[in-house]
Formats: structure tokens, C-alpha cells, sequence
């Protein structure tokens, strides 16, 4: 196993009491020729996958969701994205659905979780590593997520976000850090490449930088460096991390958030949501964090 900055933060933090709760580059012209694709034949470059998103168009998305002036009473869906270390990235969708939804922080419903693998859930968990091996996240082929329910309407506006965690280059924050398959970069939504939101989301790429290609997931995908693997969420949905990941400080040394956002982990557990019976840490001792 590669000690990375999320998993050496957390060792540390097993052994600790556990009192807390758990960049965009300059963008190229998207005029520019797309970067032919060599890493796999399951890649495309994002142009190429638009044009091969038949079954989605502008036309479609327009009859199929409700416009933004009724987006407060339009169904909401599930979705996730993957990039790297869940900390920071989970931290950028609350802040993100604070700023395009207006949502207050009881509402937020930006939550650090696993996805990807082919193997789903063992005996009903999916667990970070732990010295018992129980339901080990990484074994079971999942990648670390923030999922979200949103209105569809503005799917485009959080693909955005999700596009400028990558630098100019295409490179996620911790790319140099965080190295393997739980750290590879993913979409989760309704549909997956089938989904009028595929478009959406190439398009937002397309015009953040043109810096991603992406690829169809498979599940237990391997970690590519700027390419994204898109994920329908009802053969691969995300399953919620354990409380102590959720609304935590990033993983770059000083990237401390407010103690109103690390506390909102323990409010929303207060409130009755269930972060699943994971072993609490590294330890495995379920208590105290360790």
C-alpha cells in the first residue's frame, strides 16, 4: 500500500481523539486540437465522446428537465464526483452548493463516500481501511466520492465545479500524492454515458479547459491520469463514508476549514443520519478514533 497524504493523514488521526468531524489553472483554448488518446482503448478524447453521445442532446435535456425558474420544484437527483482525496473535494461541493443553490447548512447534502467497484457492498458495508480488513474500501474496487442530491437543471453548474478542481494540465490537486485506484477520478450519474448528463458534463470540461478526456466505467477502473470514468449510479451507487471522514480539513498541510464546517458532521449525526458501523480508524477500536 502507497502511504499517500489522505492515508497518512488519517493514520495519524486514528490515533488521535477523534474531537473533529472526520485550484483551476489557467484554461487552454478549447479551439485547440483534443489530445489523441493512447492510455486505453476504453478512453476517448472528450470531443470524440460527445460526438458519440447519440442518445443526449440539447434538445432532449431541454423537454426532459424543468427550467432553472422551476427548479425548486423539479426532482432532484443523485449524483457523485471523484477526484483524488474526498477532504478537499467534499469541502468544494458544500461550498458550491451554498453558492448555485442558496442552500443553508442543514441543507447540504455534499456527503464523502465510496464508489466504483464492482463488488458493491460486503455484508452491507464499505468501509476506509481498518485493521480488521473489514468491507476495505480499496479491495472492494471503489474509488473516494462526494455524493449529492441536486436538481438537474443544474447539473451543468456543478460539472463546472467539478472541472476546475484540475489544473491547467488536467491534473487533480493530489496527483502527485495520492496514487491508485482509490484515488482515480469519476462521475457517478442517472444513466451513465446514456444519460443526457454525459453531455452536460463534457461540455462543462469543454469549456473549463478542455483538459479531461473520459472513458465509460467499468467498475474497479484503473487510476488515469485526466481522464474521468463515467459511472451510471444504479449499477455503481455510492455507499456514505464514516462520520469521522465527513466535513474534515483538506489534506495540504494548513488547509484548515472552520470549526462551523468540521462540527457539521456530529449535527447531522445528532439528527439521526446513520454513517454506517464501520470500524472508527486505523486502529479498529471504534472509539475515540482510534
Amino acid at each position: 500500500m502507497v502511504i499517500t497524504s489522505c492515508l497518512l493523514s488519517s493514520l495519524l488521526l486514528s490515533a488521535l481523539p477523534q474531537f473533529a468531524s472526520a485550484w483551476s489553472g489557467q484554461p487552454t483554448s478549447s479551439s485547440s486540437p483534443p489530445r489523441s488518446s493512447v492510455l486505453s482503448e476504453d478512453v476517448a478524447t472528450r470531443r470524440s465522446f460527445l460526438a458519440g453521445l447519440a442518445t443526449a442532446s440539447l434538445a432532449t435535456i431541454a423537454t426532459s428537465y424543468p427550467s432553472p425558474a422551476s427548479a425548486g420544484d423539479e426532482e432532484l437527483i443523485d449524483c457523485y464526483f471523484g477526484c483524488g482525496c474526498f477532504w478537499h473535494v467534499q469541502h468544494e461541493f458544500v461550498e458550491a452548493e451554498r453558492k448555485i443553490l442558496g442552500r443553508s447548512e442543514d441543507q447540504i447534502t455534499s456527503r464523502a463516500g465510496y464508489a466504483g467497484g464492482k463488488a458493491g457492498a460486503l455484508d452491507g458495508k464499505v468501509c476506509y481501511h481498518n485493521a480488521g480488513n473489514i468491507a476495505d474500501y480499496g479491495k472492494l474496487g471503489h474509488a473516494e466520492v462526494v455524493s449529492m442530491r441536486i436538481p438537474s437543471s443544474k447539473f451543468y453548474d456543478f460539472a463546472v465545479e467539478y472541472c476546475k478542481l484540475f489544473d491547467k494540465d488536467g491534473f487533480r490537486p493530489d496527483q502527485f500524492g495520492d496514487r491508485g485506484t482509490e484515488y482515480r477520478n469519476l462521475v457517478g450519474i442517472p444513466g451513465g454515458k446514456n444519460s443526457a448528463l454525459a453531455e452536460l458534463l463534457v461540455k462543462a470540461s469543454v469549456a473549463s479547459g478542455d483538459k479531461l478526456d473520459f472513458a465509460v466505467g467499468r467498475g474497479d477502473d484503473k487510476d488515469l491520469a485526466k481522464v474521468s470514468f463515467i459511472m451510471d449510479t444504479a449499477e455503481y451507487p455510492s455507499f456514505v463514508a464514516e462520520q469521522y471522514h465527513q466535513f474534515h480539513d483538506g489534506f495540504a498541510l494548513g488547509e484548515n476549514y472552520p470549526q462551523s464546517y468540521n462540527s457539521l458532521a456530529s449535527a447531522f449525526a445528532k439528527k439521526g443520519e446513520d454513517f454506517g458501523r464501520c470500524p472508527n480508524g486505523m486502529m479498529g477500536i471504534g472509539l475515540g478514533g482510534l
